[in-house]
């Protein structure tokens, strides 16, 4: 296995992204994306299972980690056209892309915007957008907006894990860039906000897979049954007990089954 690297490109707009890849350079391609307000970072506890078999991509969003300069207009789909230009740098012509919580919503946009450049589609815990969607709890929002400090680290700790998960909240890497400031954080809280796929969902090619688990309360569990509706041919897997975090707390159940469908499509 190749060891991991990270370099800087520059966008076709000047805004630097950085990139991490690993893995063998002549496997399949894997691109992972992360959740909203996260850097690559997300994936450093799941990353060294896809590295054997693929070569595996992830950037850092603009706002996070590496990626840092003024932030313009943006959305799931400027967030897409990046995904882009991180493959085209890499000559990647084909990946299967594996996006969980917002980083699904940029993996739809990706799959319909440029449909030649994804091999295969996973999407994890994350929602077609728009007013059919279902919505969190209010007051899971409620919290969310108002709990402070340790409280809120504690409160969105207890969203993604179940009770059995016994790593500390502190060593968690999905509960944000915590390096971000607060306008970096409220431009992707309005990215995620404001994704809706579902009038082109129909239009996703990439065979697909919708994983999610069946007590997220972050975004329930009733999106992925939309998701499986509205992508043709789409093949459904959940897990019981799984919260927000499902696919890191159940990764030995969960990763086997999407390296099998990644495998199944290739």
């Amino acid at each position: 296995m190749e060891t991991r690297h990270q370099l800087t490109i520059t966008a076709r707009d000047g805004f630097p992204l950085t990139i991490q890849v690993s893995g063998p350079p002549e496997a399949p391609a894997l691109l992972l994306l992360q959740g909203q307000a996260n850097s690559h970072e997300w994936w450093d506890e799941l990353r060294s299972d896809f590295e054997p078999q693929f070569r595996t991509i992830t950037f850092d969003y603009r706002g996070t980690g590496g990626s840092r300069s003024e932030l313009t207009e943006l959305s799931t789909a400027s967030f897409a056209a990046d995904a882009v230009e991180v493959l085209d740098h890499l000559g990647i012509t084909r990946a299967a892309v594996y996006g969980t919580s917002m980083g699904g919503r940029i993996a739809q946009m990706l799959a319909l915007d440029f449909p030649a450049r994804v091999a295969a589609l996973v999407l994890g815990c994350t929602t077609p957008g728009g007013p059919k969607s279902v919505k969190r709890p209010r007051e899971v929002g409620q919290s969310l907006a108002r709990l402070r400090g340790r409280e809120h680290t504690q409160y969105l700790f207890s969203l993604f894990y179940t009770p059995n998960w016994t790593v500390a909240a502190r060593y968690s890497k999905l509960l944000g860039d915590d390096t971000m400031t607060t306008q970096e954080s409220a431009a992707h809280l309005r990215i995620s906000a404001g994704h809706n796929a579902w009038e082109r969902l129909p239009e996703v090619a990439a065979p697909t897979l919708i994983v999610h688990g069946d007590d997220d309360l972050m975004n329930p569990v009733e999106n992925a049954g939309l998701l499986h509706e509205r992508i043709p041919d789409s093949r459904i897997l959940i897990c019981p007990g799984g919260r927000h975090g499902f696919f890191e707390e159940f990764a030995e159940a969960v990763t086997p089954e999407i390296i099998g469908f990644l495998h199944d499509v290739s």
